[in-house]
């Protein structure tokens, strides 16, 4: 909740800032699988133009960096970079959704791919996904799948109030960075 409270403020600003840059929508909803293989709504402000989603398609991994290039808005883009499009996730934590660490949510289609190629990938289902996860502090977005699931599963696995505040505390430190690079290059690309 207090996360939540904090980040009011920025969040009021962010949403004005796309709603004055390129209207609305300014939340982005996509179907993620949660704990149990429940299926739920994910939020994040939209960084990319409306439509683009239809015109792009799903892509997973790199293959999305590149292919959303080009309909990424200017403050989609500064979003991105810092990692902000993810506090409207804050509500799916007070929904009971997500928590505020554990494995990455992942959309369905790109689920049931991924454990069919990765027997065990199920296995980061036991808990709600994060909005912050122990494979991106260690490792960042641009690791594989099967590095990210080995990450995950050790989070999973030694879990611990101590674990949990540390990750959170390096997920602090690693927004402000890039917060900090994000506002000196604002077409950083990700």
């Amino acid at each position: 909740m207090l996360f939540f409270a904090i980040a009011l403020v920025p969040m009021a600003l962010i949403a004005l800032a796309i709603l004055a840059t390129s209207g609305r929508p300014l939340l982005y909803r996509g179907t993620r699988v949660g704990r149990g293989g429940e299926f739920y709504t994910m939020l994040k402000f939209r960084t990319l133009r409306p439509g683009a989603e239809q015109r792009l398609g799903a892509h997973l991994g790199e293959d999305l960096v590149f292919k959303t290039k080009e309909e990424r808005t200017t403050v989609g883009r500064w979003l991105r970079a810092t990692q902000l499009d993810e506090l409207p996730q804050l509500v799916n934590v007070l929904r009971g959704e997500m928590s505020l660490v554990g494995p990455r949510p992942i959309r369905p289609i790109f689920f049931e791919q991924l454990a069919s190629d990765i027997p065990a990938y199920w296995q980061r289902l036991v808990v709600r996904p994060g909005l912050t996860g122990f494979a991106q502090v260690r490792r960042g977005y641009e690791a594989s799948m099967a590095e990210k699931l080995a990450h995950d599963m050790e989070w999973i696995a030694d879990r611990s109030v101590g674990l949990y505040l540390r990750t959170l505390g390096a997920t602090g430190v690693r927004v402000l960075r890039q917060s900090l690079r994000g506002a000196v290059r604002p077409t950083r690309v990700e």
